[in-house]
């Protein structure tokens, strides 16, 4: 059984538009959705350097984009379909929940209010790497941090005040290594609280389908096909944990075999090889692996 996930913030990288778009039908559609949410994607994706794109407001526009224009090319269905964070918009349209230019609009109106209530206080997350688990979440609830994304693998993402994360990045727990990620703001927590209210108010405007398959939800690794309980988890998510851990946990209890990554590929194939080696990974990084991508799809359909 075969499975498409997407990537969420993070995975961007400069110039990761370029090999894209000079195929014409992922140029025309990089530049309707540029106008449809008034940013040059094209710049973006292209000439736009590291801490442009790391900019909240850009990268998360930019990063479905690229997930779309993949699955596009890719053309196909899968049965299952997951996104991390942000990716949960490209999910969703790919599964048909909503269509490529809501996803664009809502994706644009996510990023400015995530971008905006990340202003409102000097917030973070760092990574924590290894470590027993329930000793680091442990650490992370003392320091009144929170546990804002569990990616599995020995991967977990604190989150909160700057100065909570500085006590914890100078006493970490036994055998973990903190790393500070270079975000704007505590995303999946409280601190998105006003971000929530906007995606509600932008949701209203959207009339979700039925997903073609199912949709594994962040929230508790739950296959949901119903497009407006979608919609809703994917607001709500905003400003609650990420349980990637359950996802690939829901892929394995599925009885999934094969997934491909869309655009830009490759962070989510490296939690499951880990987490779940017996599923086989496919990163679909750029158009010169669709041939190889296609053939991916047809040993796992």
């Amino acid at each position: 059984m075969l499975a498409i996930i997407a990537p969420g913030q993070g995975a961007q990288t400069p110039g990761m538009l370029t090999p894209w778009l000079e195929i014409s039908d992922c140029a025309e559609s990089i530049s309707r959705w540029s106008e449809v949410i008034g940013k040059d994607l094209v710049a973006l994706g292209t000439t736009a350097d590291a801490d442009e794109i790391r900019d909240t407001a850009n990268a998360q526009p930019l990063i479905v984009a690229t997930g779309l224009i993949a699955a596009n090319l890719l053309g196909v269905s899968a049965p299952v379909v997951s996104g991390h964070s942000v990716g949960e918009i490209t999910a969703a349209a790919v599964a048909k929940v909503i269509s490529e230019f809501d996803a664009m609009r809502f994706v644009n109106d996510r990023a400015n209010a995530m971008a905006k209530a990340a202003s409102l206080e000097k917030t973070g997350m760092s990574a924590v790497l290894g470590g027993e688990r329930e000793e680091v979440l442990d650490a992370i609830l003392k320091l009144g941090l929170v546990a804002a994304n569990d990616n599995g693998a020995g991967q977990i993402v604190a989150a909160g005040l700057i100065s909570e994360l500085s006590l914890f990045a100078d006493n970490p727990p036994a055998g973990a290594r903190i790393r500070s990620l270079a975000v704007a703001g505590a995303f999946h927590t409280r601190y998105m609280q006003s971000a929530q209210e906007v995606l509600a108010k932008s949701a209203a405007t959207i009339s979700p389908s039925d997903p073609t398959g199912s949709i594994i939800s962040n929230r508790d690794g739950f296959a949901v096909v119903d497009g407006e309980e979608v919609l809703e988890r994917i607001i709500s998510q905003v400003a609650s944990p990420v349980r990637w851990d359950l996802c690939m946990k829901s892929l394995q209890e599925l009885g999934v075999t094969g997934v491909i990554e869309l655009a830009p590929a490759g962070t989510l194939v490296g939690l499951l090889k880990r987490a779940a080696p017996e599923i086989e990974t496919f990163a679909f990084k750029s158009p010169a692996d669709l041939a190889a991508a296609k053939e991916f799809v047809e040993k796992h359909k």
